[in-house]
């Protein structure tokens, strides 16, 4: 609990509200004219859907950021995506601890609110995450630099370079290219950087620590164990599915080799969960296509990342939990530990309030939002969808949204990354308490 001009907040409030201040600030800074190319003060719209996409880590776009923004736009777009990716509290712990500043019990709490951490002793690994992400960034600039400064010279490669694996860490989603990074479809050492940048970023902290610490600890923490077995469950299958789906890429790369097309499958297989970079233009895909990225959208990264959706975890609990109640198993059981009950509720309550709020969102959309001939509902849902899993591809909805349409996008795109706990705690004013009474148990038919 804080308290802030007499007035109490609870950790959830004192983060949504933490995350707001950074989008606020970022939309001030991207209205003033030296953020545009043409020296023009940007509308306050476009500058807080930017800032709210940036911060958001999604990637969503009104405006191309390679023409419309400056460099001073552009970097303050790269500087918010760091801070939204990597989270403010991270910054704010990092602060204190460079100026040697004992931490406050409330900024421990909020900070292991903020990680995802469990206990208050993982706070040491603030300083093990922005080095290792700042190291994970710099190499991978470092690698694009290789192939970017024969094209565009030392200063353009070099800033090239660095936004392009930020964004890809961060999972943000921005680019400098005109049409992402469709030029580089045949490009294997890109799209090899990036896709390795891309899934280091989405991984999660926590497993990052486990990994390194695993040659001197020897021990892998379920959460662990979880995590790396259920994304590569899903990566596997989803590079699987869109290779069948998309009849071996022959309709969308049609002029390249089965080289290309099997690297720009794999590509495929791991932006749509939450990293926002393409290499084609999704309005090519098929239906089937288009259905399973709006799956991988909604599934996300994992826990403590820089990715957004209901997150990678909760829905390898929620398959492990169906197979034990159909073998008619009442614990659930993983790598010989049982799962608590408390898990498995807030992983069914995180599906079912995330379902409801995205077919809110698309409900209200549906009933506000004109479209043109040539698009459908999927058109809607996939837009909502990419910026609940603040993944940021578009089926080229979002240039044509409404006032109210900006809105409900900017609302999908902060609860993704805020967290739909800590988003719902804010606006419930949700306590954690005991009820004085409990009432006897008695079932009712399910299926």
């Amino acid at each position: 609990m804080f308290t802030f001009a007499n007035r109490h907040f609870t950790l959830s409030s004192s983060l949504t509200i933490g995350f707001v201040a950074v989008i606020l600030i970022g939309a001030a800074l991207l209205t003033l004219p030296i953020a545009t190319v043409d020296g023009v003060e940007s509308s306050f719209i476009t500058a807080l859907f930017t800032s709210t996409s940036a911060t958001c880590v999604t990637g969503l776009t009104l405006v191309h950021t390679a023409t419309y923004w400056s460099f001073f736009g552009q970097f303050v777009i790269m500087m918010l995506s760091e801070i939204g990716g990597l989270g403010f509290m991270t910054f704010m712990v990092l602060m204190f601890t460079t100026a040697r500043r004992k931490l406050r019990l409330s900024t421990q709490l909020l900070a292991q609110e903020s990680l995802n951490l469990q206990h208050l002793s993982q706070i040491r690994l603030v300083k093990l995450i922005v080095n290792l992400s700042l190291g994970i960034q710099g190499l991978g600039a470092l690698l694009l630099f290789f192939d970017f400064y024969p094209k565009y010279g030392w200063l353009k490669g070099l800033w090239y370079s660095v936004f392009h694996s930020v964004s890809a860490f961060c999972n943000a989603g921005f680019s400098l290219f005109d049409n992402s990074i469709s030029d580089f479809q045949n490009n294997t050492y890109v799209l090899t950087v990036l896709g390795l940048l891309i899934l280091s970023g989405s991984v999660g902290f926590l497993v990052w620590r486990d990994l390194l610490t695993y040659p001197k600890r020897h021990h892998l923490s379920l959460h662990t164990k979880l995590s790396l077995r259920t994304g590569a469950v899903i990566t596997t299958l989803s590079i699987i599915l869109y290779w069948f789906t998309e009849s071996g890429f022959a309709n969308i790369t049609p002029g390249a080799s089965t080289f290309h097309k099997v690297v720009n499958t794999i590509f495929m297989g791991v932006t749509p969960r939450t990293a926002g970079l393409t290499t084609f233009d999704y309005t090519n895909l098929s239906l089937a296509g288009i259905f399973l990225t709006m799956l991988l959208m909604f599934i996300g990264g994992t826990p403590g990342s820089t990715a957004g959706g209901i997150k990678s975890t909760t829905i390898g609990l929620l398959a492990i939990q169906t197979w034990a109640t159909l073998r008619g198993q009442h614990d659930v059981v993983f790598s010989n530990r049982r799962f608590p009950r408390e898990n498995i509720y807030r992983a069914l309550t995180l599906v079912v309030v995330g379902l409801t709020i995205v077919a809110a969102a698309t409900f209200f959309l549906c009933m506000t939002q004109p479209l043109t001939k040539k698009m459908g509902l999927e058109y809607i849902i996939f837009e909502v969808l990419a910026a609940f899993g603040t993944t940021g591809i578009s089926l080229g909805l979002t240039e044509h949204l409404t006032l109210l349409g900006k809105i409900i996008i900017m609302l999908m795109m902060f609860i993704g990354r805020v967290g739909i706990f800590n988003v719902m705690y804010t606006v419930l004013n949700a306590h954690s308490h005991q009820a004085d009474i409990r009432y006897p148990e008695e079932s009712v038919l399910i299926g």
